[in-house]
């Protein structure tokens, strides 16, 4: 009877340990926001910052469900971008609340796209690409290419 109580044990502590340590849409390579805008600077990529959390925000969960789900999008965050992620649900570092003071995020979820020095990318009409509510997949990808595109000229 004893060693089944100590697998239990063993199991219950396993499960609680692995759900304090979930991910934020596990398939994307996220970097914190130091880490990630020098990795960008060093390798001349722009930066897509999410402000989010892991649970709790419906805009999050669509955004973990139908986008950093896709394996398409995943792909080119991948290989074209520097993703960075700023769980909202912790406190910030000064580096993280000043960036988001900046495009006045005023504490809630927030998408960027950022040049490698930390500048809003802009569309081809000019306006900042950045987004507090949910992308739909398909707009996503098109967003993804825009900014590719523009920031490879």
């Amino acid at each position: 009877m004893r060693p089944v109580i100590a697998i239990i044990i063993v199991l219950s502590f396993l499960s609680l340990n692995s759900w304090a340590d979930e991910k934020y849409a596990e398939k994307v390579n996220w970097h914190s926001l130091k880490e990630g805008m020098a990795k960008a600077k060093a390798e001349k990529k722009p930066a897509l910052v999410d402000f989010g959390v892991i649970k709790g925000c419906p805009r999050c969960q669509f955004l973990i469900k139908n986008v950093y789900s896709n394996d398409e999008i995943v792909k080119k965050i991948n290989s074209d971008f520097v993703p960075v992620f700023i769980d909202l649900g912790k406190d910030l570092t000064p580096d993280e609340k000043a960036l988001g003071e900046k495009y006045d995020y005023k504490s809630d979820c927030l998408l960027l796209f950022l040049d490698s020095d930390g500048n809003i990318i802009k569309d081809p009409e000019g306006k900042k690409m950045c987004f507090a509510d949910k992308v739909e997949p398909e707009v996503f990808i098109k967003y993804l290419e825009q900014v590719k595109t523009k920031f490879t000229k």
